[in-house]
């Protein structure tokens, strides 16, 4: 996983394979595929129905927090051996000949996908078999003196010439083991899989930390050299866009789409540029204004960006990470527009997770909050939230405003993103935004 500021959220994709008329992905295409909400979703294995909404919200708030620290706190290079915590999806991909299923956490803030493999020197309990490059035959280690090596950063090379990798996260995980290639096939909501030869991953041979049992490793989805999405750029035209499924609709999965099943178009679509700034794994994007109910305010460069003169790219967007996230000094003035716009003075919040917290009573009225929409206005494109995409219950009776302060990483998170159409055109160098009901996607 490359070096990751915090948690898809970052939300979790679980990738549902069908292995029926594979398909071998030679030629521009495209293909969808269903995201599960780790946390949320009854079809992810780490779903507790023990658990209440508000415990599950708990769980991802904190994984936000752990997520956002270790995000800010890592070196702001790709070469960096500490990278973040993953995120909120699980994807379900098969690795090698014959395909061999396994559960990764998809990660927009990672690039390297790895899975456990034998021999384990040491790896994490994993209830599912282990992928074992022997069992494949297209299994393929890499040459230390290969660009994928070179790609790792903090490579190392073995004796006999092979490319070998090593990773820690903000949570002090680890995996470390052999650069290789193998073909990997993913699921499709038509029911025809798709298989990509010559896929470079991990094989991880010591792993441990905070991963469980019910995942294999890391489905790496960044922009960086290594990650799924730039392997397949050519076969995807650069392409991919998500459709997630807000927290409480998780009856429906969300989705995510690959090269021609990708193109956001129609009516409503906006689009902004993608800046390119290190490290190339994260998704950068120019925020300009954001609009509180009627009123409107600036985005002011950092003095380090002024003194940099970086100020562009000034916000990640990542699909793992839970909240958005926002500048101190910006966050002040949103959280004092907002209220001015609410006729009720704030609740604390019982865990002092949240700065702004408004009791709703047993009724749970929010509407008579009187709650303002709030606008990302990014380079070219606008996107209004509404009440009920900014503000959530994190307890009975009280909702929260899911924006937070941070003074070293700003993140447009997934709560923000949930009922958009998502698209992302890495040749054209932009992200797209529609408003859409995703439960219908």
């Amino acid at each position: 996983m490359a070096p990751r500021l915090i948690t898809f959220t970052s939300f979790f994709f679980f990738f549902l394979l069908h292995h029926s008329s594979v398909r071998s992905l030679t030629r521009p295409t495209g293909f969808t595929t269903d995201l599960i909400h780790r946390e949320y979703s009854p079809l992810s294995p780490f779903y507790d129905p023990s658990q209440t909404k508000f415990d599950r919200l708990h769980n991802i708030i904190h994984r936000s927090f752990s997520r956002l620290s270790k995000l800010s706190s890592s070196p702001n290079t790709i070469q960096s051996q500490i990278t973040s915590i993953p995120g909120e999806y699980l994807m379900n991909v098969s690795i090698g000949t014959p395909p061999f299923g396994i559960l990764g956490i998809a990660d927009t803030g990672s690039d390297l996908t790895w899975t456990q493999c034998p021999p384990c020197i040491q790896c994490f309990k994993q209830n599912s078999p282990l992928f074992n490059p022997k069992n494949s035959s297209t299994y393929k280690n890499v040459p230390c003196n290969s660009r994928p090596c070179a790609a790792v950063g903090t490579a190392t090379c073995s004796p006999n010439n092979y490319c070998g990798y090593r990773y820690s996260y903000g949570d002090r995980s680890f995996t470390q083991g052999d650069i290789a290639v193998d073909s990997f096939t993913f699921g499709s909501t038509s029911g025809r899989p798709i298989t990509i030869p010559n896929v470079v991953f991990g094989c991880g041979h010591e792993n441990g930390g905070t991963f469980n049992e019910f995942s294999s490793g890391i489905v790496g989805l960044g922009g960086g050299p290594l990650s799924i999405i730039s392997q397949l750029k050519d076969s995807i035209n650069g392409k991919f866009s998500y459709c997630l499924v807000p927290l409480n609709e998780q009856s429906k999965t969300s989705k995510i789409n690959f090269g021609s099943n990708a193109v956001v178009s129609g009516s409503g679509v906006v689009s902004t540029p993608l800046i390119a700034k290190s490290p190339s794994t994260y998704y950068y994007l120019n925020l300009e204004k954001i609009t509180v109910g009627n009123e409107t305010l600036e985005v002011k460069a950092s003095s380090n960006a002024r003194k940099q003169g970086d100020s562009e790219g000034n916000i990640i967007i990542d699909s793992g990470t839970t909240l958005t996230v926002l500048p101190p000094d910006l966050y002040s003035d949103l959280e004092s527009k907002v209220k001015e716009s609410v006729n009720k003075d704030p609740t604390n919040d019982s865990q002092g997770l949240f700065s702004l917290c408004y009791s709703i009573g047993d009724n749970g009225e929010v509407q008579n909050l009187n709650l303002p929409n709030i606008t990302f206005h990014f380079t070219g494109a606008d996107v209004d939230l509404t009440a009920a995409e900014t503000f959530l219950e994190v307890e009975e009776g009280l909702v929260c405003l899911t924006i937070v302060p941070n003074d070293e990483l700003s993140i447009f998170g997934n709560l923000s993103q949930m009922n958009f159409l998502v698209g992302y055109d890495l040749v054209k160098k932009h992200v797209y935004f529609k408003r859409t009901d995703c439960t219908k996607q």
